[in-house]
């Protein structure tokens, strides 16, 4: 579940031939050349749509800007110096054990070190009349799962012989915008706010999304569903209950990527009504 680095993976094949055993490894979708366009680390134009297992991964084996891989070091423990999905495929896939990769989405619910429902239900938590979007983050669309369903497809995986020498997507699907996505964990709620799209020049700067929110990453989930007959355990808007759930009882105490200044916000906000709502 964690490996790092293709010297990890290495290691680990290397004790799997030693078992004669298989190896299910977890990826990630950030090593397609899609993700790397959307943090503004992969040169070049935008990546087709929707991305497939074959689609074209990083040409820069550099996952992450420096400060956000720092950042996500500081989250994820497990993350070295080293990280790096592409070569822990490699070795993997290297034919010397068999091997099956399933590549992530952003995984959400009870658990997530990132607690990416967070910056929402504080917000909401707070009574904030309104969550400001800039308009280029509003609409972008990005790969989610729910944490028990990604795990019921990495079990299904596992233990399935047509697994063998294959790699799969699991995510939700359709890929909602980040303002379906957000309205639709608001919609369990009881905030009775609106929602504030901004140009992106108008937005506050700690609400601006980094990099290039031109590419988007809608992954195809259609190759685990029609070979292995992977199906979600549990509905979208079951998963977001269960998140909101542990979400509010357990609130992020560590570092995080969420950014709170309602003085900037509410300054923005006391030109509405001439900002319109969605």
């Amino acid at each position: 579940m964690i490996l790092s680095s293709g010297d990890q993976a290495v290691q680990l094949v290397d004790l799997a031939c030693d078992l004669n055993a298989r190896v299910v490894a977890i990826s990630s979708m950030d090593v397609y050349r899609a993700w790397g366009v959307m943090l503004g680390t992969e040169p070049g134009g935008l990546e087709p749509l929707p991305i497939t297992e074959d689609s074209r991964v990083r040409t820069a084996r550099r996952a992450y800007p420096p400060e956000l891989a720092q950042k996500m070091k500081s989250i994820f423990t497990w993350v070295n110096a080293g990280y790096d999905k592409i070569a822990v495929e490699q070795a993997v896939m290297c034919g010397r054990v068999a091997g099956t990769v399933v590549r992530l989405p952003m995984v959400y619910g009870p658990g997530d070190p990132l607690h990416r429902l967070h910056g929402i239900l504080q917000r909401i938590t707070d009574g904030r009349p309104a969550i400001i979007l800039a308009d280029d983050y509003a609409a972008w669309r990005g790969p989610r799962g729910y944490v028990e369903n990604v795990a019921h497809a990495i079990a299904v995986a596992s233990t399935s012989e047509a697994a063998l020498g294959r790699t799969y997507h699991v995510c939700d699907e359709p890929s909602l915008t980040e303002l379906e996505w957000e309205k639709r964990i608001a919609a369990q709620t009881d905030w009775r706010g609106r929602f504030v799209v901004l140009p992106n020049r108008q937005a506050p700067r700690h609400l601006l999304m980094p990099g290039n929110a031109s590419q988007h990453v809608v992954a195809s989930s259609e190759r685990i569903r029609r070979e292995l007959d992977y199906r979600e355990p549990f509905t979208m808007d079951e998963a977001i209950r269960r998140t909101i759930a542990w979400e509010q009882a357990n609130p992020p105490t560590g570092p995080s990527f969420h950014q709170f200044d309602y003085v900037a916000e509410d300054a923005v906000l006391a030109q509405a009504p001439s900002f319109p709502s969605d």
